[in-house]
C-alpha cells in the first residue's frame, strides 16, 4: 500500500482544469471542514453531506455506491462541490427541521439572517429507483443577506471530462456517463465547466436551486419555488410519518430517534439493503492508511440494524433486509451454504474489487482513497451469528418466518457445525493473518443456539442432537483456551493475553451471566487498558498487529457496547456517566464517525451505521434498567 501523502496529486489525463479553474493553495486542514461539521440528507436511494458552511461536498448519483459528483471533502481542488453561502461574514448553525432528515443550516450576518433548507424529495413510492433530485430552498428570514453558490460536479471520482451548457435558463452538466441539470430560480452564469450565482434577498424572499439526473428516459425539469414549497412539505410529512412507528419514549427521545432516522437514510428503499456508511476513505487516522470504502452491504452491520430497529419498532425495515437475505446471501439459487461472503453491494452484487484513486489527495491529504473493499474476500465466521440473531428477532417481534427461510437457517446452521472451528479474519477485518478469535467464536456459537431456541419454539424439524453437540463444545472451547488466568480476563483469541473490546458482546449476547465473576474481572481489566473517559479502543495495535501501519482513535460502537455491559452487570450509576459522556462526542446534529480521536475528533467514515444502532440498543437497555 502506498505510503500516505499530502501532496498534491497529478490531474487525470483529460481532465485538466481551464484557465480561471487553478487550485488555490492553502494548508490541508484550512482546505477542508472537520469531518464533524456536515449534516446528512438523503432519499433511500442515495445521500449528500453538507458542511456548515453550506458546501455539499459529498454526493454520489444516482446511488450510495455510484462514483462521486461531489468529492472535494476527499480532494478540496479535484472533488468536486455545490457552494452555497452568505457572500459576507456570516455565524452559521446547523439543525434538522424536527423529526425529519431535512437539513438546515442558518447565516448570521450584520444586516439580516438567512437560511438554505436541504432536501431529496422523498415520497410514499420508495422503490422508484429512476428518480433522483436534490433541492436547496434558500430564505431570507430577517434582514437582507447576500448568497452566492458555484456548482462545481466532478464526475467519476473528479476523473471523467465534462461539459456544462446554459440551455433555456438551465444548465446541463454532461459527462459520458451521467448528466445533471441544474436549475434555479436566480439567472445562472456558465463558464463551460461551472455554474454561479450572487444574488440577495431581502426578508421573506426565497430561491430555489434544484439538480437533477436527466438521460434520455428522464427529462430536464425546474422547480418553481410554490412546487419546492410543497416538496419541503411532503419530504416532511414522509420523514414524520415514518418516526410515528417508533415506540421509544425513555429519557434520551431525541438522540435515538435522530440514531433511528440515520439508519433509514443509510438503507436502499429498492432492494432493503442497509450500507455500513455514508462515505468512503475518510480517515482513521489523519495521514494513516486506514481509509476504506463502507457504501456496502455489511451482513453483520445490517443484522445488527434490524436489531436496533426492531427494537424500536420498526418492523417493515426488518421486513426488507429479510428479504434481501432471501434473494442474496442465504442458500438456494446455486448460492453455497459457506462460507458467505461478508459483504454485498446495495444490489446485491457480489463483486467489490478494491482499488486506489491515485489522483485523490484524500480528506485532508490522508491517501489512499480506495473504492470497493477487499475485505469482502476474508473468512469472517461471526457473520452467521449476526445474521441467525436477526432471523431470530424478526420471527420473535414481527411475524413468524416460512418455511423456506427456515430450510436456509438449518443449511447455514449445518455448516457452522462443520466449520467453526478453524481461524478467520475476525470482526475487526484484519490484514494481518487469520487466528482464532473469541469474537468469531462467540457469534458461531450465537448462530447455532439461536436456531435451537427457534427451533424449540415454533416446533420446527432440526437436527437439535448434533446442534446442541457442537453449541456446547464451542462454549468449553471459550471458556477454556480464550480465558487467560494472567490477565484475569477473556482475550482476543486463542493462547493469548491481548485484550480486545470485541469481548463485551459476551454478556449481550447472552453467553455469560453479565455478573459472572470471570466477565467482572475482564469487564475490569477492559476499563483499565482500553476505556478512556468512556471511550474505548479496539484493541492495543501494537500487542495485537493487524498488518496496517499507524493508530486508531476509539471505537464508538465499543463505546456503546461498553455502556450495555456496565448496564446488565448492575453498575448503572457507571453506565450512565459513561453514555451521557459518550452523547457529548456526538457533533451537532447527534450523528457519529466510526471512530473519535485523542483530542475528541469524529474520525473515519460518516455517519457509521454500526455506532447508531449501538446507540439505540445501549439508551434502550440503560433506560429499562433505569425504571
Amino acid at each position: 500500500m502506498p505510503e500516505a501523502s499530502g501532496q498534491e496529486s497529478p490531474q487525470p489525463p483529460g481532465h485538466e482544469p481551464p484557465p480561471g479553474h487553478e487550485p488555490p493553495q492553502a494548508s490541508a486542514s484550512a482546505r477542508y471542514l472537520p469531518i464533524a461539521d456536515h449534516g446528512l440528507i438523503g432519499d433511500l436511494r442515495s445521500v449528500a453531506l453538507v458542511g456548515t458552511d453550506g458546501t455539499i461536498d459529498w454526493y454520489c448519483c444516482p446511488s450510495f455506491d455510484a462514483p462521486s459528483v461531489f468529492a472535494s471533502i476527499l480532494d478540496a481542488d479535484r472533488g468536486g462541490s455545490f457552494e452555497l453561502t452568505a457572500a459576507v461574514p456570516a455565524r452559521t448553525k446547523q439543525f434538522y427541521f424536527p423529526d425529519t432528515n431535512v437539513l438546515l443550516t442558518r447565516f448570521f450576518t450584520d444586516d439580516g439572517v438567512g437560511e438554505i433548507q436541504d432536501f431529496m424529495p422523498v415520497d410514499g413510492d420508495t422503490t422508484e429507483a429512476d428518480r433522483h433530485r436534490l433541492i436547496r430552498r434558500v430564505l431570507c428570514v430577517r434582514g437582507s443577506v447576500p448568497f452566492r453558490a458555484r456548482v462545481a460536479p466532478r464526475f467519476e471520482y473528479g476523473s471523467r471530462p465534462h461539459t456544462a451548457r446554459l440551455h433555456d435558463d438551465m444548465v446541463v452538466f454532461e459527462s459520458a456517463d451521467l448528466s445533471l441539470a441544474l436549475t434555479c430560480t436566480e439567472p445562472l452564469e456558465c463558464d463551460g465547466l461551472d455554474a454561479a450565482v450572487d444574488f440577495k434577498l431581502l426578508e421573506g424572499e426565497s430561491a430555489v436551486f434544484a439538480l437533477d439526473q436527466v438521460s434520455g428516459d428522464i427529462a430536464p425539469r425546474r422547480c418553481p419555488r410554490a412546487e419546492a414549497e410543497d416538496l419541503f412539505g411532503a419530504t416532511v410529512a414522509f420523514w414524520r410519518d415514518w418516526l410515528t412507528a417508533s415506540n421509544y419514549r425513555g429519557r434520551w427521545r431525541e438522540m435515538v430517534h435522530r440514531s433511528a432516522l440515520t439508519l433509514k437514510l443509510l438503507t436502499y428503499a429498492p432492494t432493503g439493503a442497509i450500507v455500513a456508511a455514508a462515505t468512503t476513505s475518510l480517515p482513521e487516522q489523519l495521514g494513516g492508511e486506514r481509509n476504506w470504502d463502507y457504501r456496502y452491504v455489511w451482513v453483520r452491520d445490517a443484522a445488527f440494524c434490524v436489531y436496533a430497529l426492531l427494537r424500536l419498532g420498526f418492523t417493515s425495515e426488518a421486513e426488507q433486509f429479510m428479504a434481501f437475505t432471501a434473494r442474496h446471501i442465504s442458500p438456494g439459487d446455486g448460492r453455497p451454504t459457506g462460507p458467505l461472503q461478508i459483504m454485498y453491494g446495495i444490489d446485491g452484487r457480489t463483486d467489490l474489487d478494491e482499488r486506489e484513486l491515485p489522483h485523490l489527495e484524500g480528506y485532508q491529504g490522508s491517501a489512499p482513497v480506495r473504492v470497493g473493499n477487499a475485505a469482502a474476500d476474508q473468512l469472517q465466521l461471526d457473520i452467521y451469528g449476526a445474521l441467525i440473531d436477526s432471523v431470530y428477532l424478526y420471527d420473535k417481534w414481527a411475524q413468524p418466518i416460512s418455511s423456506d427461510q427456515w430450510d436456509d437457517i438449518c443449511a447455514l446452521v449445518d455448516w457452522v457445525c462443520a466449520h467453526w472451528d478453524q481461524p478467520d479474519e475476525g470482526v475487526w477485518e484484519t490484514r494481518g493473518g487469520r487466528k482464532n478469535f473469541l469474537y468469531s467464536r462467540l457469534m458461531c456459537w450465537v448462530a447455532i443456539e439461536r436456531a435451537v431456541r427457534l427451533a424449540a419454539r415454533r416446533g420446527l424439524p432440526a437436527d437439535i442432537e448434533r446442534w446442541r453437540g457442537a453449541r456446547d463444545t464451542i462454549y468449553r472451547r471459550i471458556m477454556k483456551n480464550c480465558w487467560s488466568e494472567k490477565r484475569r480476563a477473556f482475550v482476543q483469541h486463542e493462547d493469548d493475553d491481548v485484550l480486545d473490546a470485541a469481548v463485551l458482546m459476551m454478556p449481550l449476547a447472552k453467553f455469560i451471566s453479565p455478573t459472572d465473576p470471570k466477565w467482572l474481572s475482564t469487564l475490569d481489566a477492559l476499563t483499565e487498558d482500553l476505556v478512556s473517559d468512556s471511550l474505548v479502543y479496539r484493541y492495543d495495535p501494537n500487542a495485537s498487529p493487524d498488518g496496517l501501519r499507524g493508530e486508531e482513535g476509539t471505537f464508538s460502537i465499543c463505546s456503546f457496547w461498553y455502556v450495555e455491559a456496565l448496564t446488565r452487570a448492575g453498575r448503572l450509576d457507571e453506565a450512565r456517566l459513561a453514555f451521557e459522556k459518550m452523547l457529548t462526542y456526538a457533533n451537532h446534529l447527534g450523528l457519529y464517525a466510526e471512530e473519535i480521536s485523542h483530542t475528541g475528533e469524529q474520525q473515519g467514515n460518516f455517519p457509521q451505521a454500526f455506532t447508531h444502532l449501538a446507540l439505540i440498543s445501549a439508551a434502550y437497555n440503560l433506560d429499562r434498567a433505569l425504571g
